[in-house]
């Protein structure tokens, strides 16, 4: 890989500012819009886990393609702009049949923008990829502006407006990924020998577990907005909660250096899990504005550091000329299949649980995916210590 020059690092950030910017208005909010035109919970739930399964296939297509080709930029240029005409058909309609094809079509093109962003990145920080989070720190900044901002604007207007603030966003993040540097490795990559090389034992181990807390993040991405309008808050207050758990997580990115150089990525991970279980079991149990508020400051680990130290280690063990399909892969069994389970159960479960009980079902798949991933560690350990043994 050839060593990075130039302004590329603020390149990068612009693009996860303004991706995040998006996912600032798309996620709290977009729900909530369906909601507000009459769909159901199921069908909310439906639209989330179709938009994950996208996210399942289309990574993996387009990276695997990327790597053969060494036509990373030209595809990620590609997909921002037609995902960005793409969004303009939701605008014209609400008919539930129509948004699922619309779903469908755009998630093709916008699935594998943020595995691409972040092979990009780590291609771009090189040896320095412990400084990862100062760099991603820039799109959970601009989260936090976005939902605040947004949140004041749909209670001055209507929450229909969110439509139109998306496809602006998603039509200038086209426009700047024309500025994206163009970095591969030099080896051609065999699509069939990566495969061969994420099945081992222990990625699988660790992509189950990253699976599980994806799922338990479920209620949180679906059903946070709703289950506090239901508890009676309204946008504002809503659009401070997700920017407070922004902040906090911005908080973890910019120590991200000092925190991998003092801890290993699996123990960050492991503690991820078990805040993840108290976060949610939190949820569960209050509906005060203090305690809603201080469970999102825990967002920084149940996010922050769980997301960066996948990245680094799926960075970490994946070869040169697999890059992108690591990170996609990555992101295809979390954020992908993940989230599309813990939408679908959280879609279905909504009707005869309600959001509240939702909460405690987060906790206790947050707790399994723990206790796996722990056991894993110590069984990688205790093999490592079998391994240095002399032989007698």
């Amino acid at each position: 890989m050839k060593k990075t020059k130039g302004p590329y690092p603020f390149v990068i950030a612009s693009q996860y500012f303004l991706f995040f910017g998006v996912m600032g208005v798309f996620i709290p909010y977009f729900n909530l819009y369906c909601f507000h035109i009459g769909f159901n919970g199921f069908q909310i739930g439906i639209l989330s886990a179709l938009r994950s399964l996208m996210t399942i296939i289309f990574p993996l297509f387009w990276g695997a393609l990327a790597d053969r080709l060494k036509m990373r930029k030209p595809i990620y240029i590609c997909c921002n702009f037609i995902s960005s005409a793409i969004w303009v058909f939701f605008i014209l309609t609400t008919d539930f049949g129509w948004m699922l094809t619309i779903s469908v079509l755009y998630g093709i093109f916008y699935a594998p923008i943020i595995s691409f962003l972040e092979a990009l990145t780590m291609d771009v920080l090189g040896e320095k990829k412990k400084n990862y989070g100062q760099i991603r720190a820039w799109g959970s900044i601009s989260f936090i502006l976005t939902v605040i901002i947004i949140g004041k604007i749909i209670d001055l207007f209507s929450i229909e407006i969110i439509l139109f603030i998306i496809f602006i966003g998603s039509f200038l993040q086209a426009i700047f990924s024309c500025k994206i540097p163009y970095l591969n490795s030099q080896n051609k990559a065999s699509y069939a020998l990566s495969i061969r090389f994420f099945l081992q034992k222990r990625i699988v181990l660790f992509l189950l577990c990253a699976f599980l807390m994806l799922v338990s993040h479920g209620t949180y991405y679906g059903f946070f907005s709703i289950h506090l309008e239901n508890l009676g808050y309204g946008n504002t207050f809503i659009g401070m909660t997700w920017a407070l758990a922004s902040i906090a997580e911005i908080s973890a990115m910019i120590k991200s250096k000092n925190i991998f150089e003092q801890f290993s990525l699996e123990k960050v991970l492991l503690f991820s899990f078990a805040v993840a279980t108290i976060r949610w079991i939190i949820l569960y149990s209050v509906t005060s504005p203090v305690f809603i508020i201080l469970s999102q400051v825990l967002h920084a680990l149940t996010y922050g550091t769980f997301h960066m130290a996948s990245i680094l280690y799926i960075d970490r063990i994946s070869p040169d000329e697999a890059k992108t399909v690591g990170q996609g892969i990555n992101n295809a069994v979390t954020y992908g299949l993940g989230l599309m389970v813990g939408f679908f159960i959280n879609g279905y479960f909504y009707e005869l649980l309600g959001s509240k009980a939702l909460f405690m079902l987060s906790a206790g798949i947050a707790l399994a995916g723990g206790a796996l991933f722990g056991g894993g560690m110590l069984t990688a350990t205790s093999d490592n210590r079998q391994i240095g043994k002399p032989a007698n």
